[in-house]
C-alpha cells in the first residue's frame, strides 16, 4: 500500500501545479501593477507558498494517520483540499477577470477556511494545527498586500 503521506504530498503537488498551468496571459497586466514600497519581499513569494503548502501536507498526514478513512476523517481532508483550491485559485481567478477585488475575496474566503481547518484540526493534534499557523499568518499579509495593491491601483480593483 501506498504510504499516505506520498499521496497526500501528490496530490497537494499536482494541485498546486495547476494554478501554474492554468493561469491565463494576463499576467503581463498583473506585473504591471503599482506596489508599495514595503512590498520587497515578492521575489521570496513562491518559497513562502512552497512551504506553506509543505506545512499543509504535513498537517493532513498527522491528521489522516489519527484515524486513517474515518468519516470525520476524510470531512477534514475535504477542507484541506478546498483550502488548497481556494489558495491555488487566487491568481488564476484574479488574473482572469483582472480585478484585485477577486482576489482580496478569496483571500478573506482563504483565511476564513484555514481558520476553520485549524479548529476542527486542533482537537485532533497539537501539531497538525500548528503546522497550520503559516497559512493563517501569511493569509492575511497576502490579502492585506493585495488591498494595498487596489489602493494603489484603483483603476484594476
Amino acid at each position: 500500500m501506498i504510504p499516505s503521506w506520498i499521496i497526500i504530498g501528490a496530490v497537494t503537488f499536482f494541485i498546486a501545479l495547476g494554478s501554474f498551468l492554468i493561469t491565463p496571459r494576463d499576467v503581463k497586466w498583473f506585473a504591471n501593477l503599482s506596489r508599495p514600497r514595503w512590498l520587497v519581499f515578492e521575489p521570496l513569494i513562491p518559497v513562502i507558498w512552497t512551504v506553506i503548502f509543505i506545512c499543509g501536507a504535513a498537517s493532513a498526514t498527522i491528521v489522516w494517520e489519527k484515524n486513517p478513512g474515518s468519516l470525520i476523517t476524510w470531512l477534514i481532508m475535504a477542507l484541506y483540499l478546498l483550502v488548497e483550491i481556494i489558495t491555488v485559485a487566487y491568481i488564476p481567478t484574479m488574473l482572469r477577470f483582472r480585478s484585485l477585488k477577486v482576489g482580496e475575496v478569496l483571500g478573506l474566503i482563504g483565511l476564513i477556511s484555514g481558520v476553520v481547518l485549524a479548529i476542527c484540526v486542533l482537537p485532533i493534534s497539537l501539531m497538525a494545527a500548528l503546522l497550520l499557523l503559516p497559512y493563517l499568518v501569511w493569509t492575511p499579509i497576502g490579502t492585506y498586500t493585495t488591498d494595498e495593491l487596489k489602493e494603489l491601483n484603483p483603476q484594476d480593483a
